[in-house]
């Protein structure tokens, strides 16, 4: 069957031409995060390995990497909308990696999709990120870094060794240079509490939280508040947005509760789905932080904290055998 649509390769030589090994890592870029991984090679993380996807009329990823025999591999792909095929993609390209002959072979996966699939809620449903995390080993896999995963439960899920790194610091760097400082760190369900509480110990700001009743995948009702935030500004924080109903449920609820209008709404993984930025913008918040580890369209009103530096840290870090410990603590 022939194939059509193909991406360009990244900077290098053509694929599989080089027969020299280098000491630095090598990363592969997988489409869903090449900007990402470009601004981590950047920053020191390692040399950016020839790489191409191309599809076949149907579809059909066909993913290719250049000669990464005996190589310290980094590929790098979130697995953000469409989730299910920047998966699949991820999992050709740690095999590509794996029959090329890579020494060793890290899965760099930003934002992991189906990590809300951590249990069951009801009969016959399947745990997801179970399932995601042995086809990541399964496919060639010795090791899995993400950022603020959806559950912490993924580490014992996981049947390879996972770091998780965090990027709560540099999006509550970025909220001191804001004109409007919040005064109160806003938990929009409970699941986002112990990420609050990490934003209020860096910020020495106490918290509110909201409970929220979920009655469909894009409907959400927030219930009760718990916390002070009248004539307060508020900072409202999420691990990740999605269809944003959680959030504009919340803002809600605080202005029923008296809080000054225009919060700040900050979350690691901008999903946006829908019409989630159409929602986000009624609100008016003061502003809307995220952070590239999923990639945002040109021009958006969105203030962006890059992973780059902490991903490149942590990959020159594991490439040396040391610690993350430096890097922060996730919990």
């Amino acid at each position: 069957m022939p194939r059509t649509t193909c991406t360009a390769s990244l900077d290098g030589d053509a694929l599989g031409s080089g027969n020299h090994k280098t000491m630095a890592p090598q990363i592969v870029a997988g489409s869903a995060s090449r900007p990402l991984a470009e601004l981590v090679a950047a920053e020191g993380g390692g040399e950016l390995a020839p790489s191409s996807l191309e599809r076949f009329p149907d579809g059909e990823l066909c993913p290719n990497v250049g000669d990464l025999r005996g190589e310290d591999v980094y590929v790098i792909q979130s697995t953000g909308p469409p989730v299910s095929e920047n998966l699949t993609e991820l999992l050709l390209l740690l095999d590509a990696c794996r029959r090329t002959g890579a020494r060793r072979i890290t899965a760099v996966v930003p934002y992991f999709g189906y990590a809300r699939q951590d249990r069951r809620s009801h009969a016959g449903e399947a745990i997801g990120a179970r399932v995601a995390t042995e086809a990541i080993a399964a496919a060639g896999a010795d090791r899995l870094v993400v950022i603020d995963p959806h559950t912490p439960n993924l580490e014992a899920m996981c049947p390879i060794p996972v770091e998780m790194l965090t990027a709560v610091p540099a999006i509550a760097h970025a909220l001191g240079f804001l004109a409007a400082p919040a005064q109160v760190i806003v938990a929009p369900d409970l699941g986002a509490i112990k990420l609050a509480e990490r934003f209020a110990a860096l910020l020495g700001l106490p918290i509110a939280i909201v409970r929220k009743v979920r009655t469909s995948g894009a409907v959400v009702r927030a219930e009760k508040l718990v916390g002070e935030v009248a004539r307060r500004n508020t900072f409202i924080v999420d691990d990740m947005i999605s269809t944003g109903a959680t959030i504009e449920a919340t803002a809600g609820l605080l202005l029923e509760n008296h809080a000054e209008p225009h919060p700040v709404v900050a979350t690691v993984h901008g999903l946006f789905v829908g019409q989630a930025m159409e929602r986000l913008d009624r609100l008016q918040p003061a502003a809307l932080l995220t952070t590239d580890t999923v990639v945002h369209a040109p021009g958006s009103a969105l203030h962006l904290c890059s992973v780059a530096r902490l991903l490149a840290d942590a990959i020159d870090r594991l490439h040396r055998e040391v610690s993350l410990d430096e890097l922060g603590p996730f919990a």
